[in-house]
């Protein structure tokens, strides 16, 4: 996929979000020096000021999403973008831990923010069949962005002064204020109508399925394995040279880069993203097995090998992974909500953010061989929880048909042993799943039989007094 074969809106999708990494990467680079060495807080005060920043932003995704949605997400994203050049414009005045925490609180909720504006941008502008393939290609328009970003600030750890520095977060305000000017030239989107009465408004916290597929991205790719605890593996536990650190960073950056638009274009629909995500927790759980063999290698160049092998497979599990669960969160998405869910599907990356270096450095270094073995059942246990994402629909077994979702007809919950129903989606009113005919599905044929057809599912009636009548919907099995 090229820019050329995309649509205007998709190019500058992608060029917004290209300035956007390439502020980023060198902010990353540099950041904890600046905060440390220039405003003179400890590594302490910083871990305690981000780690409540990105607590705030996991909090702050979902509402605003809900203000894309109801407000034009192309505004919103714009505006957002504006106001976290603000915070990077902040971060160069603080001079303490309270103004530093202030800075970070409305750095990361603008951040986390402006992610689910820009996917409800995308579901928006781009065809439903398009869009898991366009949000690839973002991805690897990103990873190069960070990476020409890490560069630039390379060369400000070269210089190692307060004015280079402070030179690299201008240059992260100025990328997010080009970010939002090119963000304004996109087509206008229509907000959303405002929930029926009686509708939960942030229905996505109610979304219990929708729940687990964040989780499970959560847990299998945000998760900072290869910039926190592997760093620390290889210098601390195999005989590695140190520079290998650095290989295996350029290896997943540029793998990334190659693979991820490859990757997903084999996903199609929910069928083929759940074959994505099985195939991504076995890739990622030999990757893991790989990375921990490497602790018992005495030679130097064959640990290097293994941790080679090893990056290559988890970059293999990452697209994967990635493709799947970016087609499910779009296809489990109501139309007119894209902003809210993906607000709640990008709280995976703030969460992981604040608690994943302190989970995993105490699970994989400071645990032993308890803590080893804890990390592996959990992997076994992720791993297992993707092969049983399939889809199933009443009369047609344990087949690969694809999920359907609207704002109306729902999903199951459903135990993959007992077939016991342990929770449904929701309509407005928390009802069971069905399909409203005040809402003109049943000229769609998408309506029934009567209830009386039916008696073991009872007639449920929506929260604008139209009569549901409760079709069993497809199931997501676990």
């Amino acid at each position: 996929m090229t820019l050329r074969t995309r649509s205007a809106p998709s190019r500058r999708l992608a060029l917004a979000q290209l300035i956007n990494s390439v502020g980023d990467g060198a902010y990353y680079v540099c950041s904890a020096l600046y905060f440390t060495r220039v405003v003179g807080l400890s590594a302490t005060e910083v871990g305690l000021g981000l780690t409540i920043g990105w607590a705030a932003g996991a909090v702050a995704g979902v509402p605003l999403g809900h203000l894309a949605d109801r407000r034009g997400a192309r505004g919103t994203a714009a505006a957002l973008a504006v106001a976290a050049a603000a915070a990077v414009a902040v971060f160069l005045a603080v001079r303490g831990l309270p103004a530093f925490v202030l800075a970070a609180v409305l750095y990361t909720c603008c951040q986390c923010g402006l992610g689910a504006a820009r996917q409800a941008l995308l579901a928006a502008l781009v065809a439903g069949r398009e869009r898991t393939r366009v949000r690839a290609y973002l991805q690897s328009t990103t990873n190069a962005g960070l990476a020409a970003g890490a560069a630039l600030g390379g060369l400000a750890l070269r210089l190692d002064t307060a004015a280079a520095y402070r030179a690299v977060l201008a240059v992260d305000a100025l990328a997010f204020l080009a970010a939002a000017l090119v963000l304004t030239r996109l087509p206008a989107v229509a907000p959303s109508p405002p929930a029926a009465s009686g509708a939960p408004r942030l229905a996505v916290l109610r979304d219990r399925p929708y729940a687990l597929i964040t989780a499970l991205h959560t847990a299998l790719l945000y998760m900072p394995l290869l910039s926190v605890v592997i760093p620390l593996w290889v210098v601390q536990r195999t005989e590695a040279p140190r520079w290998t650190v650095a290989a295996l960073l350029v290896l997943n950056t540029l793998g990334v880069v190659a693979l991820q638009v490859r990757v997903a274009r084999g996903v199609r629909d929910l069928r083929t993203a759940t074959r994505h995500i099985r195939a991504a927790g076995a890739l990622m759980l030999a990757s893991y097995a790989a990375f921990a063999l490497t602790a018992a290698t005495a030679s130097p160049w064959t640990a290097l090998a293994v941790l080679l092998a090893a990056a290559c497979l988890q970059v293999l599990g990452e697209t994967a992974l990635a493709s799947g669960a970016w087609e499910i969160s779009f296809g489990l998405t109501p139309d007119d909500r894209h902003g809210q869910y993906q607000g709640f599907f990008g709280t995976g990356a703030a969460v992981a953010r604040m608690l994943g270096p302190l989970l995993l450095t105490w699970l994989v270094l400071g645990g032993g061989p308890l803590g080893r073995l804890a990390q592996a059942t959990q992997l076994g246990a992720v791993e297992g929880l993707g092969r049983g994402v399939r889809v199933e629909l009443p009369g047609l077994g344990h087949g690969g048909f694809p999920l359907s979702r609207n704002g109306h007809a729902g999903l199951n919950f459903r135990s993959t042993q007992a077939h016991r129903v342990i929770g449904t989606a929701f309509s407005a009113n928390d009802s069971p799943e069905g399909v409203c005919r005040s809402h003109g599905l049943a000229q769609q044929g998408k309506c029934g039989p009567e209830p009386a057809q039916r008696p073991a599912w009872p007639p449920v009636r929506c929260a604008d007094g139209g009569h549901a009548d409760p079709v069993p919907g497809p199931a997501l099995k676990l």
